[in-house]
């Protein structure tokens, strides 16, 4: 046998909350009027009759009817739109991305560490435009590789030289290039692990090599790092996006990457 409480009283009816959604129908219950909602705003509801009517309610509980009963209507929630990934060069990332038969163009740089660096921060670009990135192993044999290579329109060469300062054997060899499919960018570092900040590899600065020791060895043996193989690869794991490198390599990529993805160098 079941005992009401008495003193508890009836309990009150839950009126649910309704999202009010663009052209939800409703009815304010106090003057009758119905008509679909067309937007919220300052804490009242806008609705438009079958005439094409509009006038403005307040918020209020329960202060509608919906389908004969009431309910209390509110703002819809907004959800946060996704957030845009971006790729280490900075670049948004493409979702599902499929790389891009790969174009005529390509670029060109001096080695191995070069293309894995470029790799490292613009890989997701590269496939992006079909861009291939291939070592030239020295600056030395440039004008004999583009003669081989055969420019044309559609297919051009994007050339990423290390230290291309005034004076240098790079810019000599580099000044003796006539071609205008060929475009040649670089930066002033001795070696393109130069061009990684130092902080990135948790030192506080590149040390001075004195002329005639192999630069790169003469850096592992300064650091402790072991052979240069062993010391490429402390560089490389440093290297997570374009904020680690030194903006005058930044630049030099970002010019080879237009170069040869122009319009109306489409690979066929």
């Amino acid at each position: 046998m079941r005992y009401h409480d008495v003193l508890s009283g009836p309990r009150k009816r839950k009126i649910p909350e309704v999202p009010a959604e663009p052209g939800l129908v409703v009815e304010d219950p106090a003057s009758g009027y119905c008509g679909a909602v067309v937007k919220i705003e300052y804490g009242n509801v806008v609705l438009e009759d079958a005439k094409g009517r509009h006038r403005v309610f307040p918020l209020a509980p329960a202060g509608f009817l919906l389908e004969g009963k009431p309910v209390t209507l509110v703002p819809v929630k907004k959800t946060a739109a996704p957030a845009r990934q971006v790729s280490a060069s900075g670049s948004v990332r493409v979702q599902g991305l499929q790389a891009r038969v790969a174009r005529d163009s390509r670029i060109w740089v001096e080695g191995k560490h070069d293309a894995e660096l470029v790799e490292r921060v613009w890989g997701h670009d590269l496939r992006v435009e079909g861009v291939v990135v291939e070592p030239l192993d020295g600056v030395d044999v440039l004008a004999d590789r583009i003669a081989e290579f055969g420019t044309g329109p559609g297919r051009r060469l994007g050339v990423l030289v290390d230290h291309l300062v005034a004076g240098s054997k790079e810019s000599r060899l580099v000044g003796q290039i006539r071609d205008e499919q060929v475009l040649v960018t670089g930066h002033p570092y001795i070696d393109v692990w130069q061009a990684v900040k130092p902080a990135s590899v948790g030192i506080r600065a590149w040390p001075e090599i004195p002329r005639g020791i192999e630069w790169k060895a003469g850096i592992c043996d300064a650091l402790g790092w072991g052979e240069p193989y062993e010391g490429w690869q402390r560089v490389l794991a440093g290297v997570r996006s374009f904020r680690d490198l030194e903006t005058p390599l930044i630049g030099a990529v970002e010019r080879l990457i237009d170069f040869v993805t122009e319009p109306g160098d489409d690979a066929p």
